[in-house]
């Protein structure tokens, strides 16, 4: 099968930074499906692995979103059937979707809605879950909680889910952080309530709106920041946190008994790999956008999926522009 793969820790504008390689098609375990790509979105994730991660001449495979259609399920599989169409994101410790064909764990696998192409529903899959799980789960959020988050980082991949989910599912005040009229369009249009520029003082922008502090706070971009988030936030706030800031003192927070949350959607599939949660989150997920109450976040559409074409999503992602998400389809 046609894969597109990495070997060395290259820049991006090198032609072998990523490759496009012929592999041999996997076999399905006990509880495997074999599907059949037809779309995949890049995520920083891929780039931060393409860059950090040193697969010392071995063919690295990355991807962490697909769309397709199961082709084979392995012996034990109980929740899908040939032929049936999903979406998911895989799991870091596994080969990615960046292949023809792509074995996946059947509990962390979702029904693509209805109403979306494949290339709309795998823009979705890993956003969807770290929205969800850091509103749901890190957060403990329900229906009637109330208050004010702000979301930094909203017009990115996760943000753009975050607010969707929390206007729909929660009775949060949102106010999202975007500069550029593009950007507080799209997050205005997903459902924020208020969006401020992050490049302005943040402290007073937010202020202006919640003169006594947010009650949450959600972060893609957390390095060097603690000391804003902890004037913006109430005592005893919380903070559910997705990027890797490095060392951060948390003195900042101490004084005000903020909680600190870390949200990983890879930590299902790496550690309790008996759960079925992101199963039944993604097919919630897919009942909402069938019923035109969310939807998906692509922007920019590529193909097909070959190395060529993932250098430059690739490219895109690291230059930190992109509004929503960045998707390669097969056709």
């Amino acid at each position: 099968m046609t894969a597109v793969a990495y070997r060395r820790n290259l820049a991006i504008d090198d032609p072998e930074s990523l490759i496009d390689v012929e592999l041999p098609v996997p076999s399905p375990g006990p509880h495997d499906l074999l599907v059949a790509v037809d779309a995949v979105s890049v995520n920083p994730v891929d780039v931060k692995v393409r860059s950090g991660v040193n697969p010392a001449g071995a063919t690295k495979v990355l991807g962490y979103d697909a769309a397709g259609v199961v082709s084979a399920v392995g012996s034990d599989v109980s929740l899908f059937e040939v032929g049936d169409e999903v979406y998911y994101a895989g799991s870091i410790d596994r080969a990615g979707t960046n292949s023809a064909y792509h074995l996946v764990h059947e509990n962390i696998v979702g029904i693509k809605p209805t109403t979306l192409t494949f290339a709309e529903a795998a823009a979705m899959p890993l956003t969807a879950i770290t929205a969800w799980e850091a509103l749901f789960e890190r957060l403990q959020l329900t229906k009637e909680s109330s208050g004010t988050m702000l979301v930094v980082g909203a017009a990115g991949g996760v943000g753009s889910m975050m607010i969707q989910l929390a206007r729909q599912l929660t009775s949060l005040t949102l106010i999202a952080t975007a500069s550029r009229p593009e950007s507080r369009t799209w997050v205005t249009e997903l459902g924020a309530h208020h969006v401020v520029d992050h490049r302005s003082d943040l402290v007073e922008s937010v202020r202006a709106i919640a003169p006594d502090g947010v009650d949450y706070l959600f972060s893609a971009y957390s390095k060097g920041n603690l000391e804003v988030f902890s004037e913006v936030l109430k005592p005893y706030g919380k903070i559910v946190v997705i990027d890797d800031p490095g060392q951060v003192g948390m003195g900042a927070l101490k004084r005000k008994s903020i909680a600190w949350l870390w949200e990983f959607m890879f930590t299902a599939a790496l550690f309790t790999p008996e759960s079925r949660s992101q199963h039944h989150l993604l097919n919630a997920v897919t009942e909402l956008v069938d019923a035109g109450v969310i939807r998906s976040t692509l922007s920019t559409q590529l193909s097909p999926i070959n190395a060529e074409m993932l250098r430059r999503a690739h490219g895109l992602v690291e230059d930190g522009s992109i509004i929503g998400k960045i998707v390669l389809s097969r056709s």
